[in-house]
């Protein structure tokens, strides 16, 4: 009974843990679409436009000496790039309040009006700065009518003054095809070999529990590269790196005490691992079918570990279970048969 209790509130707790994830901002996710800066017109060496997360996130770098304004939706002024390198965002725009998300959801509060005196209030400190531009991407979850993949489906411009001066910044959207499915394929066999080579050396006596810290490694470089590939303003997911790391921590004292002889500490350590692999494979499950995930990591790379993670963490689920219960059962039956 207290093997039960004790990973029951394992499992719950790290459930609750998983799931759960503090307010921030909308941040880049799985996209069928590459956007691009095409034209910056005139030609100014005074600043670097990017687009980040394949069409999310519009990134503004403005060299020191120059002051920059980014013009909103309705001609107010939305940012405001000092010279000096502060960057300030007009409370009182309703630009501000639209790119809360992707999809220009946020509500406007009465202050936001086109003509409001701005409100300025300080985003950032190195004149660099990152926001959603509904110019820059596809506005619809659904799939572009009468579009097929490889067809330019947004062309936008996003206005500028730059030390006072008018500059266009040209922005056009493709949609791209889907990944090749071999990296998750690849990615759930040897998730599934690894959980099962676990069960064969449990079965024979021996120590298993390392069979959970390969997987949980490769997962948390994966999840660490993309929380490291956004800047903070896009509001990269802290359980991106934050599961495969409680990941690697159990499986590391699973695999040590399974050499002492601890089984069941290894057992709910393994457990342990299973349920926040599964989690983050959960969390990134729309990037084993999208043409871009926001990483710099190799996108097959992101795929092969999100799936491993997926059936790896399953199987290390049901092993470990297995583990924690198996030997009260054997118990119980043969005390009943004496």
């Amino acid at each position: 009974m207290t093997r039960r209790v004790l990973a029951a509130l394992c499992a719950g707790l790290l459930l609750a843990l998983g799931v759960s994830s503090p307010a921030a901002a909308d941040p880049a996710g799985p996209t069928d679409y590459l956007s691009e800066i095409t034209a910056i017109e005139p030609a100014t060496s005074s600043i670097s436009v990017e687009v980040l997360g394949g069409d999310s996130f519009v990134q503004l770098e403005v060299e020191n000496g120059t002051e920059v304004v980014v013009i909103g939706y309705r001609s107010e002024e939305y940012l405001w790039f000092q010279a000096d390198g502060t960057v300030l965002e007009n409370r009182n725009a309703p630009s501000t309040y639209t790119n809360d998300d992707r999809f220009g959801g946020g509500e406007l509060p009465a202050n936001a009006t086109p003509d409001a005196e701005p409100d300025w209030e300080e985003v950032a400190s190195n004149g660099r700065y990152s926001w959603h531009d509904h110019r820059a991407h596809w506005m619809q979850s659904i799939r572009p009518a009468g579009a097929q993949v490889g067809d330019q489906i947004v062309e936008g411009v996003i206005p500028l003054l730059v030390d006072g001066d008018e500059v266009d910044v040209t922005v056009i959207s493709t949609w791209l095809p889907e990944p090749s499915p071999v990296p998750g394929l690849g990615g759930a066999l040897l998730g599934f070999a690894v959980a099962a080579s676990g069960a064969v050396f449990y079965r024979a006596r021996r120590q298993w529990a390392w069979a959970a810290v390969p997987v949980s490694v490769l997962a948390l470089g994966a999840g660490a590269a993309q929380f490291l590939s956004l800047p903070s303003e896009t509001g990269p997911r802290w359980i991106w790196w934050v599961l495969p790391t409680i990941a690697v921590l159990a499986a590391g004292v699973a695999a040590v005490s399974g050499r002492v002889d601890k089984q069941f500490v290894a057992a709910a350590g393994v457990l342990v691992a299973g349920v926040q692999l599964v989690i983050w494979g959960l969390v990134k499950r729309d990037g084993l079918t999208a043409a871009l995930i926001p990483t710099d990591a190799p996108g097959w790379v992101d795929r092969f570990a999100t799936a491993a993670a997926l059936t790896g963490g399953i199987g290390f689920a049901l092993l470990a279970l297995w583990a924690l219960f198996a030997p009260a059962s054997a118990t119980r039956t043969t005390q009943a048969s004496s």
